[in-house]
């Protein structure tokens, strides 16, 4: 197990920095299978995959957002805009994680990686020019953001990068931007999925409210380390082939989930 999370927290990491959109939706499925191995406790299974993949971001976006920053391209401005709503809708994301089932849990998040995975094979990228200006719209943009993020243990560039995209950002920016947003969206989520999990009865040991931490350790000693590696060969490498390539294997991953 050990030896899988570290090559998870690898994958992560390089995912973080090089295409902005997270490991989340890599670490996610891989703990929710890990943990059904496990033996955890059915009910509670993909809480503890989604708030064990938050805890490893807060790492994760940390050195991500360093790296990026060094290349001076993240827009500070965007992310004071972007936190209020970010913080607002994890609270509300996680409190409706911890009372849905983990069954419907593990749907709603295929969904949602099917969905991910679509936008990124078929879309074409639009911009709305000069809207990165109006506060109302990062502040509702965040909004959605944390609550998606928190629901499904995400990092949220899935949402963040084409919203700054549209509101003018380059790609470089954007991506820049939803590294930095991970901090508040991974640090504000896991704290709620510990509080909610601390009367939980059918955890596993070696847990901090719904964090698993040793795997949550080892992702992250990984990560870490790959992130900044990932965001410097996003100034480098053809990301736009990349996302196609990993939108084909998020497409894989979010059919069997929904149909296992």
């Amino acid at each position: 197990m050990i030896l899988i999370y570290l090559a998870l927290g690898a994958v992560a990491g390089l995912l973080a920095g090089l295409l902005g959109i997270g490991g989340g939706l890599i670490i996610v499925p891989v703990l929710l299978s890990v943990f059904s191995y496990s033996g955890f406790d059915a009910s509670i299974l993909m809480q503890m995959a989604i708030a064990t993949s938050l805890s490893t971001i807060v790492f994760t976006s940390v050195v991500s957002t360093y790296a990026h920053y060094r290349h001076g391209v993240i827009i500070w401005r965007d992310i004071s805009r972007l936190t209020p709503g970010i913080i607002l809708g994890c609270v509300v994301g996680v409190i409706i994680a911890d009372n849905i089932s983990s069954s419907l849990l593990q749907s709603v998040f295929a969904v949602f990686e099917i969905l991910v995975a679509l936008q990124i094979l078929f879309s074409t990228r639009v911009s709305g020019g000069a809207n990165y200006h109006k506060t109302g719209i990062l502040i509702s943009g965040g909004l959605i953001t944390g609550f998606l993020s928190a629901l499904l243990g995400i990092g949220g560039g899935t949402i963040t990068v084409p919203l700054l995209l549209w509101c003018g950002r380059t790609i470089k920016q954007a991506v820049a931007n939803a590294a930095a947003c991970g901090f508040p969206i991974a640090v504000t989520s896991a704290a709620f999925y510990i509080m909610n999990g601390l009367d939980e009865t059918v955890l596993p040991e070696s847990t901090w409210g719904y964090i698993y931490w040793p795997a949550m350790i080892f992702i992250t000693l990984t990560s870490v380390l790959f992130a900044p590696i990932g965001a410097k060969l996003a100034h480098r490498l053809p990301v736009d082939i990349l996302k196609k390539i990993f939108g084909l294997l998020l497409l894989l991953i979010g059919i069997r989930m929904l149909l296992y």
